[in-house]
């Protein structure tokens, strides 16, 4: 009896010690799925055209405060100058190969992502485009600026201080980029189509560097004498002018008008060496390309293209709530 007794217990305690491993796996395994749900986070890596303009660094603030809202995870970069192509292009290979739950891409150049932006959409990624958009139904939307509309406007502004009639010359950030493309053609075909007796004399294209696109605004306004009006169509752009009519004392005799903000456009404005400028909505910008990307990752329908506004500032308005709610320094 006390064999068996013995057994029986013997029989009990393995079965008890197996059962509390089980209880434990089975434990460990619930803490490792809930440790791994608790790490799975929405990653967006967003990468813009560039990092040298404070432009760029209030975009990025707009998509960190979307990103803290929606409790999404984003990574932001941008290759150093505007005319790097194939580093971008290289940033969203990078991107795309943490394979993420969508993309923000504005496009330095519109056709040569579009290889790579088929790849993502192939890998059911959705892709938001913001700023500057892609020559493709790829991007299930896209966050910018009506840059025709606003540059139509710079040119309407520019024809009121100038008096409707002389020369005027151009400096644009590329023509290879949507931005570039359309805050050209939105200047010079209000002109063309509204003002006849406004000349355009030249059109340089300064890779959005302020020193090269001082050195061209130089040369434009050394071959023009007569020269009456000079647009930067971006912030690089319109540094670059206002230094060029500065070295060249043409103050007061060359009328600039500009594109985004950065303090040293705001300072000129201030001072009166530039006539006004064009401001978009950054910050916005930013914030409605990570919100546009949540939204896709929850197959929420998207307008195609999220306008995020323009608003023309000089030294009138400058310091009024509005427009210091999207200028940045």
């Amino acid at each position: 009896m006390k064999k068996v007794t013995l057994s029986m217990l013997v029989m009990l305690l393995g079965l008890t010690l197996l059962s509390a491993c089980g209880s434990e796996n089975a434990k460990n395994d619930g803490n490792k799925a809930a440790s791994a749900g608790g790490e799975e986070k929405i990653y967006i890596p967003i990468i813009s055209k560039g990092f040298q303009h404070q432009f760029w660094q209030a975009v990025k603030s707009g998509a960190e405060q979307a990103a803290k809202e929606f409790d999404v995870e984003i990574t932001f970069e941008g290759p150093e100058t505007e005319s790097q192509v194939d580093k971008q292009i290289e940033m969203l290979q990078a991107a795309l190969d943490k394979k993420p739950s969508a993309i923000g891409f504005a496009a330095l150049d519109s056709k040569a992502s579009i290889p790579l932006l088929q790849k993502a959409k192939d890998g059911g990624i959705p892709v938001i485009a913001f700023d500057s958009g892609v020559d493709s139904d790829i991007p299930v939307a896209t966050a910018s600026t009506d840059n025709l509309a606003a540059a139509a406007l710079a040119a309407d502004k520019m024809a009121e201080l100038i008096g409707g009639e002389g020369e005027v010359g151009v400096i644009v950030h590329d023509q290879t980029s949507v931005t570039g493309v359309h805050r050209r053609d939105g200047f010079v075909n209000r002109i063309k189509e509204k003002y006849p007796n406004i000349k355009i004399v030249d059109i340089q294209y300064g890779g959005g560097d302020h020193l090269k696109s001082t050195d061209l605004a130089k040369a434009i306004i050394q071959a023009h004498p007569n020269l009456k009006g000079f647009f930067g169509a971006n912030e690089g752009s319109a540094i670059g002018v206002i230094n060029a009519v500065t070295e060249l004392k043409k103050e007061g005799q060359i009328t600039i008008i500009g594109f985004d903000s950065g303090k040293q456009q705001m300072d000129a404005i201030k001072s009166g060496k530039m006539a006004g400028a064009i401001t978009q909505n950054p910050v916005g910008i930013g914030y409605e390309t990570v919100k546009a990307a949540v939204q896709a990752i929850r197959g929420e329908k998207l307008q195609s293209t999220i306008d995020t506004g323009f608003y023309w500032y000089d030294k009138t308005n400058i310091d009024s709530d509005q427009i210091k709610a999207v200028l940045y320094e």
